[in-house]
């Protein structure tokens, strides 16, 4: 079943759990504004501006070579279908997986699990025992149809471009740190059946609760952030004659996307989904996460690496080409070596497929090449950083800045469950993107002065 037109924003269940997933590599460039529009300047700490950090720690998925992307969303025009045409198996050789190719939980880890398990399923069935298959990404979904597969009798091989397992999942353990640094999924929408929250309590790990945001603005606190007028735009676009995007939705519904508090609820909008509210569907809108948060305090990478015990992983092997025919499934990697498998599982993000990072020959179906051209990729970065001491006087552990020139806009506060002034900063959509490109020294700096409203705030009421 795919999710219907006013599933997301106007009622995201315990199902429609957006994920928060990031990686490494920056590359300098100016910085964009949370919603839309051209390059802003590169930020300069100016007095005010909160203190340089002791430690601080940023993800980079979006210019990340084996990413290129946080999670996949519909633009303005596409359907739920596309994921299930880019899902179909090709000549019973070569299949896909990935949340991509997840209709009902896109854009999430439960999503990419169960993508894998799909997969594999259609391959067990098209194969006999003792087959051997390739698993071309060591991600989630990668871990759970490699994990599914052995299980079932076949040969299994998972290819890695990095050199580690995880794929969009990255905890980083650190003595620095007073918990592991989470620079890929770690938050969910609760804790109920299908959620992350789901997975990571059964694998025994403690979870972090964030409560409602506060909005904060010059003048301090102020009331949490109004989602009202996306409902209601959204409501109105499902029965518009076609389909336009989320800020054009707003507009032909009488809102301004420039008001301070409309704005900042489209800058947690594209936080909590990577989407670029420019572009995204308002017949098919990404989901806005529900009040309550749910973070992992631990190594969330165990979702992976417990499914691929035992199981053969080459790492730094980036697969560069996929050729198939009736007879089987030929891989060449990065290094040039060419290696033949019976039949292989894609399940490296959209990202890389619309860079034609892998070459496919024959070509892909026109199905296939149709839906990842139609379907967007999606930007969320996170930036975790560490003071000396805690230069806030606000006691909520969720903070979203209303107003100004802030780059990141996002925060959670870990000092109430840790002890220690950490806070982490989550950024979507064009501006995620644009802080991904800068370097360590301008991004820095750009947090420093996202942070300013902080620093002589005043207690929350």
């Amino acid at each position: 079943m795919g999710i219907s037109r006013r599933t997301l924003l106007v009622g995201a269940g315990a199902g429609a759990v957006a994920v928060v997933l990031a990686a490494c590599t920056p590359e300098p460039q100016p910085t964009k504004s949370p919603t839309s529009g051209p390059p802003s300047p590169t930020p300069i700490v100016t007095p005010g501006a909160a203190p340089e950090p002791s430690a601080w720690m940023r993800s980079t998925w979006s210019t990340d070579p084996y990413a290129r992307g946080a999670m996949s969303y519909l633009p303005a025009g596409a359907t739920p279908q596309l994921r299930k045409d880019l899902a179909v198996p090709i000549g019973d050789r070569l299949f896909f997986a990935g949340e991509t190719t997840d209709p009902d939980r896109p854009g999430t880890v439960p999503g990419a699990i169960g993508s894998g398990q799909r997969a594999a399923a259609a391959i067990i069935a098209a194969s006999s025992s003792g087959e051997r298959i390739a698993v071309v990404g060591a991600g989630a979904a990668g871990a759970a149809a490699a994990r599914a597969l052995a299980d079932a009798g076949r040969t299994v091989t998972v290819f890695e471009a990095r050199e580690r397992t995880g794929g969009r999942i990255r905890s980083v353990d650190d003595k620095k740190w007073p918990m592991p640094v989470q620079l890929g999924a770690w938050l969910s929408a609760g804790e109920g059946a299908g959620t992350l929250g789901a997975l990571l309590a059964a694998q025994g790990i403690h979870r972090l609760g964030f409560d409602a945001p506060t909005g904060w603005s010059d003048h301090g606190a102020v009331p949490t952030i109004d989602e009202g007028p996306l409902r209601n735009a959204v409501q109105q676009a499902a029965n518009a004659a076609s389909d336009v995007s989320v800020i054009d939705a707003l507009k032909a519904a009488g809102a301004n996307p420039a008001d301070p508090a409309l704005e900042a609820a489209l800058a947690w909008l594209q936080a909590t989904t990577g989407a670029d509210a420019a572009k995204a569907s308002s017949w098919y809108p990404p989901a806005i996460l529900p009040d309550a948060l749910v973070g992992a305090d631990g190594d969330v990478g165990v979702l992976v690496d417990t499914p691929l015990k035992d199981i053969k992983v080459t790492f730094a092997s980036p697969v560069t080409r996929i050729a198939h025919d009736d007879s089987g499934v030929s891989l060449r990697l990065g290094t040039g070596e060419s290696l033949s498998f019976d039949r292989v599982v894609v399940t490296v993000p959209l990202g890389v497929l619309q860079h034609q990072a892998i070459e496919f020959a024959p070509p892909l179906p026109f199905g296939h090449r149709g839906a990842i051209a139609a379907l967007a990729s999606g930007f969320v970065e996170t930036v975790w950083v560490q003071f000396d001491d805690a230069f806030w006087k606000a006691d909520a552990d969720l903070w979203h800045v209303i107003g100004g020139e802030a780059v990141v806009r996002t925060w959670l506060n870990l000092q109430p469950v840790t002890g220690k002034p950490v806070l982490v900063g989550l950024v979507g959509g064009p501006a995620a993107e644009a802080f991904a490109r800068l370097g360590d020294g301008d991004a820095q700096a750009a947090v420093r002065e996202s942070l300013r409203f902080f620093v002589a705030a005043t207690p929350t009421p």
